[in-house]
């Protein structure tokens, strides 16, 4: 059910904003956009009570720095 449900949430997402962004694509097949897989999984953590924590601006910086980490 887990799974079912997460589907059906992003399907219907999906359905949503190919709705309001149909003037705007072009016919083709589309990923689904990263801000709503971000959502159906940020709410389906909460929903199981599962708490995550953010970057801070220094760890995104950090992240996005080609002069570090490699």
């Amino acid at each position: 059910a887990e799974i079912m449900d997460m589907s059906f949430a992003i399907q219907a997402l999906c359905l949503e904003y190919l709705d309001f962004s149909a003037q705007t694509l072009e016919p083709a097949v589309y990923d689904v956009p990263d801000h709503l897989d971000d959502l159906v999984a940020r709410l389906k953590l909460q929903t199981a009570g599962i708490k995550i924590d953010k970057l801070s601006k220094e760890q995104q910086q950090y992240v996005r720095s080609w002069k570090e980490g490699t």
